[in-house]
């Protein structure tokens, strides 16, 4: 049955206008029940109510509607343009009575924004008419106006101001402070309307005698010049902000005016030099720590080169930390001592002891400011005492700042390829011992790095596969998902350099103990995969010490022979309890013997044989290969049954090892982050720049899952004796997508004549690669530690480098570049006319600025131009 349509709404009747519930009863029928089960019918009968009143004819009936409306939009953080209602507030405002005009005025800074277009001309006539002083509009009436432009809503309507920007000028001229940021609003939304009517007027008002406007003005200079603007085309106003600087009283308006100097002064030596007189006197006799500490941010960001109002910062700097009853004051001044230049790091030192200790403080803000002046110090001398130091605050912090100390000390030490790092046996140590902490959140950044120095620093191979197994035998960290990655890379790392280890059956034990079934499969396979390269070498190493004597031949093909009842499909004969406990004993005095080669294969098929019907793809491919493994070690054992001659036993059993261990005899290295660009692309592939429209060719059928395609856990022997395919793909729909997008694959077969240029991952690097790597050190002045002398390293070994790589860096936010921003071009244009290219390519040494304010304040009156003239120095 069709549901019925609602009713049209109607307006209230005079019944209903006489008993119109108020803004008083509406709280009052919400606070009846305060439960949300209450609060929703009430709402809901509410806007229903609304709904109806507001489109009554009297404008009392309907102000008040629309004030029910704003206070449920501000109590459910709802905009009123959401609302369906949101127009009946504009027309509000061309009510006669100032209380409606002040709720409309409300309400359109809730509702104005880009998507309600259709209001702007109603609101940018009636906000003219309101402006405009021919009309007589009362100044209550234009303060609710230019509230309005000053608020967010100007902003999110640009075109509106654009309309209003010379009504706003005789309010400019009074000085009105709602005028004054109704300005700057309107100047930050639409520069380039804005700026050539309201820039001239809102900088007269800096020399305004009026403290208000003053103030107002350098605020809105403040907002208008902050970063990432330019603040170049600013420097006309240095006069009028030299004069606030030295006579006015407000501590607000001096901090503005010193945010702005700390932007100006370094575009103008002479700025800098003129100011530092001032600000030294506000920094020895001002009380009040914010003006302080602004004092202090303005001599060390913008005055570095005034060395005695750089000492005087400091002072308060340390007056700051040594605040012990006022962490506010502690935090500011680790702050300040973060702005301190390397010429005064001296002072940083002094003050090492109060950073320490405000790595336990019971504040986040003083913790993470301490952490990042400590990172700011760190060099190749201090690195090993600022890690140990580090490192010991972890398991005293809470588990997201024991994360962040991790992250900067991996961090530090990974810049620009471990630049930093001299000892790699230590730092080697670090990673497992951040690996072990109890907050350890970093694991796979630790994973990459223990990957990462295996691949470059031959010489801190040995110590990986030491503490590789360290890790791997601990069967207490299996359980932790935090360290995964790391247990992934020290099973990488002890299968592929293999032939550094000491006890490679340990090792083959520890990756195939019971709990290694707590480990995702992305693990589990890394740790299968070490355990095919340990046992491929451990029987290289075996079949080596054979040799040719043809009695040694037959002692292994009896052992062998021994075992032919081990299989995948009985594992309680594979291993019994009385023949694992003879392996073991043997394997502790010999690896490579005999005992020991059967005591491995015992195990694999043990723990391995069961994961070849595993439905996981990736660990029954792993099982599969390993267990293929074992199967050319039986095909050996078969020679002895045919009673194949010496010879040809050894020269079989040779073949198939040196086969075994090719697969894993090419060194792996880094491979270069620019690789990809060396590749040449084939001849007739194009690949667009945009591939937006990718997505319009792919059709539905493209996309879903195609019910042909099975996949079947099974044993390596069912293959070959199921009738149907293990895995089936239906081949029509992918031929007719490789028909239909052909652009978007690749050639499935190579030519004969194209070429094999891709770069392999050893390539020998210039000789200038290789030694720029100790050329690019550090320049930091060297930390040091009261009552410790710095300890001798040794030769720092050779690390592989490709392309001048950083991969930390590469991660790391690059510095924001200055950029040419609409306001700055803007205000060139108005202030410098012809001159603002010439202004833009040559520093700002050169410019008049006393003679560019005035003709940027001049008005009506002729006599205040000047002529520009290059002075020798400021004038004020």
């Amino acid at each position: 049955m069709a549901s019925t349509p609602p009713a049209p709404a109607v307006a209230p009747s005079l019944v209903d206008t006489l008993f119109q519930r108020s803004l008083n009863d509406l709280v009052k029928s919400l606070r009846a029940d305060p439960s949300a089960a209450g609060e929703a019918p009430a709402v809901t009968r509410a806007l229903s109510e609304i709904h109806r009143e507001i489109r009554a004819p009297d404008a009392a009936t309907k102000s008040v509607a629309v004030q029910k409306l704003t206070y449920l939009s501000s109590l459910h953080f709802a905009p009123v343009s959401s609302h369906p209602l949101a127009f009946p507030a504009i027309e509000l405002l061309a009510s006669p009575h100032l209380p409606h005009k002040r709720l409309a005025y409300l309400a359109a800074s809730l509702s104005l924004h880009p998507a309600s277009l259709s209001l702007l001309p109603l609101a940018t006539h009636q906000l003219h008419k309101d402006l405009s002083p021919s009309a007589g509009a009362h100044q209550h009436v234009s303060a609710l106006a230019l509230q309005l432009l000053g608020s967010p809503a100007a902003a999110a309507a640009p075109d509106l101001p654009v309309h209003l920007v010379h009504d706003l000028v005789p309010h400019l001229t009074r000085g009105s402070p709602r005028a004054i940021a109704a300005a700057a609003r309107v100047i930050a939304a639409s520069p380039s309307a804005a700026v050539p009517v309201l820039f001239k007027p809102l900088a007269a008002c800096l020399a305004s005698p009026d403290p208000r406007a003053s103030t107002a003005a350098v605020a809105a200079f403040c907002d208008l010049s902050a970063p990432p603007a330019d603040a170049t085309p600013f420097l006309p106003l240095a006069p009028d902000l030299y004069s606030l600087l030295t006579t006015s009283r407000s501590n607000w308006a001096l901090i503005k005016v010193l945010k702005v100097f700390a932007r100006l002064a370094p575009l103008e030596s002479r700025l800098a030099a003129k100011i530092v007189d001032p600000v030294c006197q506000l920094l020895t006799r001002s009380a009040a720590m914010s003006l302080t500490f602004e004092c202090i941010r303005t001599v060390l960001t913008a005055l570095p080169a005034h060395d005695a109002a750089v000492r005087l910062a400091i002072g308060k700097t340390k007056e700051f930390i040594a605040a012990a009853d006022d962490p506010n004051l502690r935090y500011l001044g680790l702050l300040a001592l973060g702005m301190i230049g390397p010429a005064y790091a001296s002072t940083v030192n002094d003050c090492w002891d109060a950073i320490v200790k405000s790595l336990g403080d019971a504040d986040a803000n003083i913790r993470q400011e301490a952490l990042h002046l400590i990172m700011g110090m760190v060099n190749e001398n201090n690195i090993m005492d600022i890690a140990g130091i580090l490192i010991s605050h972890v398991p005293k912090s809470d588990p997201e700042f024991a994360s962040d100390i991790l992250g900067a000390v991996l961090a530090a030490c990974g810049h620009n390829v471990y630049e930093m790092v001299v000892d790699f046996d230590w730092y080697v140590s670090l990673l497992v011992d951040m690996a072990r902490t109890l907050h350890c959140a970093q694991g796979d950044e630790i994973g990459r790095q223990f990957v990462d120095l295996g691949l470059r620093v031959q010489d801190a191979r040995p110590e990986l596969v030491r503490l590789a197994r360290s890790l791997l035998i601990d069967p207490a960290l299996l359980g932790n998902h935090f360290l995964f990655p790391v247990l992934s890379a020290a099973a990488w790392i002890s299968g592929e350099y293999v032939d550094l280890t000491k006890d490679p059956v340990e090792l083959v034990e520890a990756l195939l103990q019971p709990r290694t079934s707590l480990l995702p499969i992305s693990v589990r396979a890394v740790y299968i995969h070490a355990v095919f390269k340990l046992i491929t070498w451990c029987f290289s190493v075996y079949v080596g010490r054979l040799g040719d004597s043809g009695m040694a031949m037959d002692v292994m093909f009896d052992r062998l022979a021994a075992d032919q009842t081990v299989s995948a499909e009985s594992n309680a004969a594979l291993g019994s309890g009385e023949e694992q406990d003879i392996g073991a004993s043997t394997v502790l005095k010999d690896p490579f013997l005999h005992e020991s080669i059967l005591y491995m294969i015992n195990l694999i098929q043990t723990t391995i044989g069961p994961l070849i019907n595993c439905n996981e793809v990736e660990l029954q491919e792993r099982a599969h290969n390993l267990i293929g493994f074992i199967h050319l070690v039986r095909e050996i054992q078969e020679l002895n049954k045919r009673k194949v001659a010496d010879g040809d036993k050894s020269s079989r059993l040779k073949e198939l090892v040196e086969i075994m261990r090719t697969v894993f005899c090419q060194e792996l290295g880094p491979v270069s982050v620019n690789a990809q660009m060396k590749v040449a692309p084939p001849d007739g592939l194009i690949l667009n720049e945009n591939l937006v429209e990718l997505a319009g060719m792919v059709s539905e059928d493209d996309t879903t899952p195609s019910a042909s395609i099975f996949f079947y856990p099974c044993s390596r022997h069912s293959l070959d004796t199921r009738d149907e395919p293990a895995v089936s793909i239906g081949s029509s729909s992918l031929s007719e997508h490789r028909k239909r997008h052909e652009l978007f694959y690749l050639q499935t077969r190579k030519t004969e004549d194209e070429p094999n240029d891709y770069p392999q991952a050893n390539d020998s690097l210039p000789s200038s690669s290789n030694n720029s790597v100790n050329d690019d050190k550090l320049k930091a002045a060297d930390l040091v530690f009261p009552g410790k002398k710095l300890t001798a390293m040794k030769s720092r070994p050779k690390v592989v480098k490709l392309d001048a790589e950083d991969f930390l860096s590469s991660m790391m936010p690059s510095a924001n570049v200055p950029k040419e921003d609409p306001l700055s071009g803007v205000l060139r244009d108005v202030l410098f006319g012809s001159d603002a290219k010439a202004l833009s390519s040559q520093r700002t040494s050169d410019i008049n600025l006393e003679g560019m304010l005035n003709k940027t304040s001049s008005n009506e009156s002729s006599s205040q131009h000047r002529e520009f003239r290059k002075p020798s120095r400021f004038m004020f």
